[in-house]
C-alpha cells in the first residue's frame, strides 16, 4: 500500500481558532502538533503568529483573558477530564490555579469579562453542576453564583462582568431541555429566566459585547427548529428572529462588537449557508461564501461549538471554513454583499498545504419509519466497481458531523477505500424532534438509521455488500458495538474508539457529568431502569456479533470508562467472537497527529485482513493496565 495518504496527516493544520473577549484583535490558535495540539496566539491587526511553547493544559478548550496576556485552561489527570483551571502567563511566569480549594471537577463551561479580570466556570463535581466567578489572579476565593443537582451547563460572562448566565434544566429535571437563567455575578441573586416551556429548549450563546448592555444572544426552538433570539434579562424584552422562509435550523453564533448585528448560519440537510442579521432594520441577509461548513457543534464540553465563525474585532464577518478534502481556513468579509477574502497568519508560520483530496457529497435517506437522515459519501476516485467502505458514526449523541476535513477519510479514500458519515438520529443542527429522536429507546433509532445507510450505500454502488464496515468514536464507538450485534451479518467488521460497551457496567465509573446525562436520556440510574441500560447495552448482544470487533481504549476515561469495554471483549472472546482490544496512556479526547496516524495504520491493515479472510484476534483480551 502507498504511504502517501500520510501526506494528509502530516499537513500540520489548523484545528482550530477561537476569538478573545478582550478589546485586542487576537486569536488562539490550535494546531494538531506532536506530542499533543499546540497553541499559538495570533495578533490579527500586526499580522504576527506567536507559537506557545509550554503546558497549558487542555488546549482544544483554552481560552485567552481578557488582556491577551495568558491562557486559561482546564488541567487534568492523563486526559481524565477532571482537575482545576489555570491561568498560564504568555512570557513564561508561574501558572496559578484559579480555584485552589475546590474539589477537581470537570468543566462545562469558562468565560471571560471583556474588561476586568473576572472568569466565569461551569463546573461539575459529586456534589452536582455549579457556577463560578473567579478572578484571574486567584486574588479572592470564588464566589458560588448557582448550585443545581439538575444539569446545568455553558455559564457565560457580561461585557462588564456584572451579570452571568448559565443553561439550566431546574424548571424540568431530568430532561435536556434548557432553558436560561441569569444571575447578578456580584452576589448571586436570581435576575431572570428564559424558557419557552417544557417543550421549548433555550441556550445562551453570548452576552451582548458592549459593556453595560445586558442583552444576551439566545437559541430558542419555539418552532421546533433553532433561531436566534435576543433577550433582555432586566427588562424582559427579546427580539426573535423568526426567518419562516427558511426551513431546518438557523443557528446563533456572534454578535458584532456594536451590538448592532447577528452572525448566524442556516443548517438545511447538512449545508451551511451563513447569514447576518441586523437588529435595527430586522432584515437577514446571506453573506456570500464558497460551500463547506463554517462551525462545527459540541456538547459535553466548556464551549457550544468546537469551532465557529465570529466577528473580528472591526466589525468585519471572521469566516471559519472547512470542507471534508480542504482543512480549515479564515475568510474576511468586510461588508454586506462584498465578496469573503482568505486571511491566515504570516506565510512562514502558516501549516503546510494539504495534498488534493476528494469531497464529500450530502445525500438524504429516508429510515425505516419515513423520517429523513442526512449522509456524506464518496467513492475512491480510482474506483470502476463497488469495493470496501468505512461508514463513520460521528459522538455525541448531540453532535453532528460536518462538512469538515477529515485526514481520515481522505486517507481511506486514496487507498480504495469508500467513506461515508451518517449523522443519524440524535444528531443535532437538524430540529428538535431529531436531535431528541433515540430518546427513549437508546440505540433502536441509530441502527435503524444505519442499516438504511449501509443498504443505500451498497445499492447506489458505493460500496460491496460484503466489505462495508463501521467505525466511530465514544457514542458512535457505542453504536458500532451495538450494530454488530444488532444487525449481524450487515458489516465486515466494526473498529471502535473508546466505545460504550456495558451501560450497567460503566455507570458507577463515570465522572459525575456523564452520570448526570445518561440518567436524563436513560430515564434514570441502572437500579431505577435496568431494562434500558440492559437493551442498550452492545454487551448484551455478544453471542450474536458475526463480525470482527478491534477495540482502542483509554486507560484513564472517566466518559467511557475502561472496565466496561474490557468487559465488552471479554464476553464477546468467551462467546467465540474475534476480538482485539487495545489500550494507549490517555483520557476520552487525547489525541495527537502521531496517535491518528497509528491509528489509521492499524485500521487500515485490519480492513485488509477482514477483506483477506484474515481473523483479527492475537490472544486472550488484556485488562485495563492502570488495574490490572
Amino acid at each position: 500500500m502507498s504511504d502517501t495518504w500520510q501526506q494528509y496527516f502530516d499537513s500540520r493544520q489548523f484545528l482550530k481558532f477561537r476569538t478573545g473577549r478582550g478589546p485586542h484583535d487576537l486569536e488562539l490558535a490550535v494546531l494538531d502538533r506532536d506530542p499533543s495540539p499546540q497553541l499559538a496566539l495570533w495578533d490579527v491587526a500586526a499580522g504576527q503568529l506567536h507559537i506557545l511553547d509550554g503546558d497549558f493544559g487542555d488546549a482544544l478548550e483554552a481560552v485567552p483573558t481578557a488582556d491577551g496576556q495568558a491562557v486559561l485552561a482546564l488541567r487534568d489527570f492523563h486526559g481524565s477530564e477532571i482537575g482545576h483551571v489555570w491561568r498560564t502567563p504568555l512570557d513564561g511566569a508561574s501558572s496559578t490555579d484559579l480555584t485552589p480549594d475546590l474539589p477537581p471537577y470537570v468543566l462545562r463551561g469558562i468565560d471571560t469579562a471583556r474588561v476586568g479580570p473576572r472568569v466565569l466556570l461551569t463546573t461539575v463535581s459529586a456534589d452536582g453542576f455549579q457556577l463560578w466567578l473567579a478572578t484571574e489572579d486567584a486574588s479572592r476565593a470564588p464566589l458560588l453564583l448557582h448550585s443545581s443537582r439538575n444539569e446545568a451547563w455553558n455559564g457565560v460572562l457580561s461585557a462588564d462582568g456584572r451579570l452571568a448566565a448559565v443553561d439550566t434544566t431546574d424548571h424540568n429535571p431530568g430532561v435536556r431541555r434548557f432553558a436560561v437563567t441569569c444571575v447578578s455575578a456580584d452576589d448571586g441573586r436570581p435576575q431572570a429566566t428564559l424558557t419557552d416551556g417544557p417543550d421549548g429548549p433555550v441556550r445562551a450563546v453570548r452576552f451582548s459585547p458592549v459593556a453595560g448592555d445586558p442583552r444576551i444572544l439566545v437559541s430558542t426552538e419555539r418552532t421546533g427548529f433553532a433561531r436566534p433570539c435576543v433577550w433582555n434579562p432586566v427588562d424582559g424584552s427579546r427580539v426573535d428572529v423568526t426567518a419562516p422562509h427558511l426551513s431546518g435550523d438557523l443557528v446563533a453564533l456572534d454578535w458584532s462588537p456594536d451590538a448592532a448585528r447577528l452572525l448566524a448560519v442556516h443548517v438545511d440537510r447538512g449545508v451551511h449557508r451563513v447569514h447576518e442579521y441586523d437588529l435595527a432594520t430586522g432584515e437577514l441577509h446571506a453573506v456570500s461564501h464558497p460551500d463547506g461548513a463554517y462551525f462545527e457543534p459540541d456538547v459535553a464540553a466548556a464551549h457550544l461549538n468546537i469551532w465557529a465563525s465570529h466577528y473580528g474585532a472591526a466589525g468585519e464577518i471572521r469566516l471559519l471554513r472547512q470542507r471534508f478534502d480542504l482543512p480549515l481556513g479564515v475568510l474576511r468579509v468586510d461588508r454586506p454583499g462584498a465578496s469573503p477574502v482568505p486571511i491566515a497568519p504570516p506565510a512562514a508560520d502558516r501549516p503546510a498545504p494539504a495534498p488534493a483530496g476528494t469531497p464529500l457529497s450530502s445525500f438524504t435517506l429516508r429510515s425505516k419509519d419515513g423520517t429523513p437522515v442526512q449522509l456524506w459519501a464518496a467513492r475512491p476516485p480510482a474506483a470502476t466497481e463497488p469495493g470496501p467502505l468505512v461508514l463513520y458514526l460521528h459522538g455525541g449523541p448531540n453532535m453532528v458531523t460536518v462538512d469538515r476535513y477529515s485526514p481520515s477519510a481522505q486517507a481511506w479514500l486514496a487507498t480504495g477505500v469508500g467513506y461515508a458519515a451518517l449523522n443519524y438520529r440524535g444528531s443535532v443542527t437538524f430540529g428538535r424532534d431529531f436531535r431528541e429522536g433515540f430518546l427513549g429507546r437508546l440505540g433502536d433509532r441509530e441502527t435503524e438509521d444505519i442499516e438504511t445507510a449501509v443498504r443505500w450505500l451498497v445499492d447506489e454502488g458505493y460500496a460491496r455488500k460484503d466489505q462495508v464496515f463501521v467505525t466511530g468514536v465514544s457514542y458512535g464507538g457505542f453504536l458500532s458495538l451495538l450494530s454488530v450485534g444488532r444487525l449481524p451479518g450487515l458489516f465486515a467488521g466494526a473498529l471502535a474508539h473508546v466505545p460504550m460497551a456495558d451501560w450497567i457496567a460503566a455507570y458507577p465509573d463515570m465522572n459525575p457529568a456523564l452520570q448526570a446525562a445518561w440518567r436524563a436520556f436513560l430515564g434514570g440510574t441502572p437500579q431505577e431502569a435496568p431494562d434500558r441500560y440492559h437493551r442498550a447495552s452492545p454487551i448484551s448482544y455478544v453471542a450474536d456479533v458475526r463480525a470482527p470487533v478491534w477495540i482502542r481504549h483509554a486507560e484513564h476515561d472517566t466518559r467511557t470508562p475502561a472496565n466496561q469495554a474490557y468487559r465488552y471483549a471479554a464476553a464477546l472472546q468467551e462467546a467465540g467472537g474475534d476480538v482485539l482490544l487495545e489500550w494507549y496512556d490517555g483520557g476520552h479526547e487525547t489525541s495527537s497527529r502521531s496517535k491518528s496516524v497509528a491509528d489509521h495504520v492499524r485500521m487500515s491493515a485490519l480492513v485488509r485482513a477482514a477483506v483477506d479472510g484474515v481473523p483479527w484476534s492475537t490472544g486472550p483480551v488484556p485488562e485495563p493496565p492502570a488495574t490490572a
